[in-house]
């Protein structure tokens, strides 16, 4: 049995094949983010899941692509952990940026590709390699236009007093803004990150709200500006994205690209079904 994981700070999509590529049975279970959870609660996570549990002797192949999972340290911590939970496996542990260049650009095809969901990221692939200008710093310093980073834009803006008092009103009425809850979420619960992004689904419910129209803007805007725009051929190649974000803002993100003179390749919310055909093919 051969897994493929697409892992991101909220949730990560399992897709289960046999030796021939046939699909054995698709699972969810939430992230797998090595650097905001421990491996007690990684552990926990894989043990809930019950295909997981089912059929953890059955696997010797998993392919394991994630946020998160950039650096050497993060990589061999995972692995430590799958080794254990499925005994008989070989582990892959890349980070969820090859998911996404896998997913939207072929083989010896040169793009940008980009993740906007709850975190965001940006590389170029040359056709074979995948080069990043820009090392992420987590979720408090980077993630522009994500929806960790709309999420915060909100609080903020509620808490300054800077929201239109109709949507305030109105933003209030769909989350607890009460101040210990948003500090207990962030600073002693776990995925602090994902929180944030929760808010995200109300710029999306009300991006035709003049105000969210223009932090929509703003910070897709900020996200060409710091992450594509490091790229010399930034103009010149198809720049593809997945990730919740992008599918919904998926019309404000086409604007922008064409402000900005960028040629606007793939959009999907998931990469897993091109991270499964990807693999089938090299079964």
């Amino acid at each position: 049995m051969v897994l493929i994981v697409d892992s991101g700070a909220t949730k990560s999509d399992w897709i289960a094949l046999d030796d021939n590529g046939k699909q054995l049975f698709v699972t969810q279970t939430l992230g797998l983010s090595p650097e905001v959870l421990t491996k007690e609660v990684i552990e926990d996570r894989l043990a809930n899941n019950f295909e997981l549990s089912k059929n953890k002797e059955k696997v010797r192949q998993l392919y394991f692509y994630g946020a998160g999972c950039g650096t050497d340290r993060m990589k061999i911590f995972l692995k430590s952990i799958f080794k254990d939970f499925f005994p008989n496996a070989k582990a892959e542990v890349r980070e969820d940026t090859y998911a996404a260049i896998y997913a939207t650009t072929k083989i010896g095809k040169q793009g940008i590709v980009c993740i906007l969901g709850t975190g965001s990221n940006c590389s170029y692939y040359d056709g074979h390699q995948l080069i990043q200008k820009v090392t992420s710093l987590g979720y408090i310093l980077m993630d522009d236009g994500s929806g960790n980073f709309f999420g915060r834009k909100l609080i903020r803006d509620y808490y300054f007093h800077k929201m239109p008092q109709d949507l305030g009103i109105k933003f209030a009425k769909e989350f607890d803004l009460d101040a210990d809850v948003i500090k207990d979420h962030l600073y002693k619960q776990p995925n602090p990150n994902t929180y944030l992004a929760t808010f995200a689904r109300f710029i999306i419910e009300n991006k035709e709200h003049p105000y969210c129209k223009g932090v929509i803007e703003k910070g897709l805007q900020q996200f060409v500006n710091n992450y594509i725009m490091q790229y010399e051929l930034a103009t010149k190649v198809p720049v593809s994205f997945v990730g919740s974000i992008a599918h919904f803002l998926r019309d404000e993100l086409k604007a922008c690209m064409e402000r900005n003179d960028l040629i606007l390749g793939v959009i999907r919310r998931r990469p897993i079904e091109g991270l499964v055909e990807f693999h089938q093919g090299t079964i």
